[in-house]
């Protein structure tokens, strides 16, 4: 067997030829594509998540998974132990079925100490081999809320066909081999071919010793020649990535952050990454803050590469979570994302170095605060060892 030169063997999965991507934001979108894909599936169906959440579109998820379930379909549920904390016992029972697989990674217990951290974060949908969906949302009324749409939580997802999507369900079965309580027993179908250019490679985290997500980060980053523009709902950046941005920015590339501004679920985790920006507003790097909603999107723009998954820009995501991202070479489909982060830089405050400097004492407070906490959380990270 050939071997594979170095900058690819460090990664899980090589770059496939001939996919097809669909750009699909906010939940009141991608939730009827990945609904309407469950409906017609024939065989199989893989569902990943870290949150599912008993309420309005858990039901519709529940529904379809159910439906598919009594027409013979195989339904696989690999969900984080602690997201499905609120998934209701009622909600348990009504996905009781003989063709109905379920699995907790990780659940909580008293005596994992540390390990109770690890939580898998993946967002996955996968249907028949043929249609996959990753992103950063999970089965939760936040991300389409019955009452209040103008409140739902800015995500999201992309929808994929072609050669990729294997990639996507072989990993799913990786991680459902070595958690579950046997190993997937699935003929997996192959994907059939698209009429379509499109470039892609899956990106897999797994805590320290596989992080390709930062990796193919940083050297996109260090490649790019017009702009690199990131969306995260988490920023604690590495030292690497704020180097990067830094580096980039001083050079002329248009380097912008689009952060979550004061609609947050973490509002400790935001004052931490703002002790950050300092720094890279002096070096150049533009930051906004989206203001209409909470922004929950994983999204990357260098050129004409793009990523869209689970993957945030902070140290825990790295040190402790299963991530996925889907990476895509294209030029019209990364027109579409910057068209995409062009209406939420609309939407959003941008900060300048001058005005930042300005900031009250009690702004500084929080960051310097949050900022303690964060440090002392990664030394205690650092000093357990990820496995998964």
């Amino acid at each position: 067997m050939r071997a594979l030169p170095l900058s690819e063997s460090k990664y899980r999965f090589p770059w496939r030829e001939n996919n097809q991507f669909k750009l699909l934001v906010d939940g009141d979108r991608f939730f009827p594509r990945m609904l309407k894909a469950i409906e017609a599936a024939h065989h199989y169906v893989l569902l990943e998540m870290y949150l599912f959440e008993s309420g309005s579109v858990a039901d519709r998820f529940i529904e379809a998974l159910q439906t598919a379930a009594q027409r013979g379909v195989a339904v696989y549920l690999l969900l984080d132990g602690f997201g499905a904390l609120r998934l209701h016992q009622n909600d348990r029972e009504r996905l009781a079925h003989i063709n109905i697989q379920t699995v907790y990674y990780n659940p909580l217990r008293y005596r994992n100490w540390f390990r109770n951290f690890q939580r898998n974060h993946r967002k996955l949908l996968v249907v028949d081999g043929e249609v996959a969906f990753v992103g950063g949302a999970g089965i939760t009324d936040q991300f389409d809320p019955p009452y209040h749409p103008e409140r739902r939580w800015r995500d999201t997802f992309i929808e994929i066909k072609g050669p990729v999507v294997a990639d996507w369900q072989q990993l799913f079965k990786e991680t459902w081999d070595r958690c579950g309580p046997h190993r997937l027993a699935l003929a997996m179908r192959s994907p059939p071919p698209v009429s379509n250019d499109q470039r892609g490679r899956v990106a897999v985290s797994s805590g320290p010793r596989r992080q390709e997500n930062k990796r193919a980060l940083v050297k996109r980053v260090r490649r790019a020649a017009h702009r690199a523009w990131f969306a995260t709902a988490y920023f604690i950046p590495s030292w690497k990535i704020r180097r990067a941005l830094r580096r980039a920015a001083r050079h002329g590339i248009d380097v912008r952050l689009l952060l979550p501004g004061a609609h947050t679920d973490h509002p400790g985790a935001r004052h931490a990454g703002r002790r950050f920006y300092g720094r890279l507003l002096r070096d150049g790097v533009r930051i906004f803050e989206y203001r209409s909603r909470f922004l929950h999107a994983k999204t990357a723009l260098c050129d004409d590469w793009g990523s869209i998954g689970s993957s945030n820009l902070d140290r825990w995501n790295l040190r402790w979570n299963l991530d996925a991202d889907q990476l895509v070479e294209n030029g019209q489909f990364c027109e579409e994302v910057r068209h995409m982060f062009e209406r939420d830089f609309e939407q959003s405050r941008e900060y300048t170095y001058d005005e930042w400097r300005r900031r009250p004492w009690h702004r500084r407070l929080l960051e310097w605060f949050w900022g303690r906490v964060d440090l002392l959380i990664e030394r205690i990270g650092s000093r357990h060892r990820f496995r998964h």
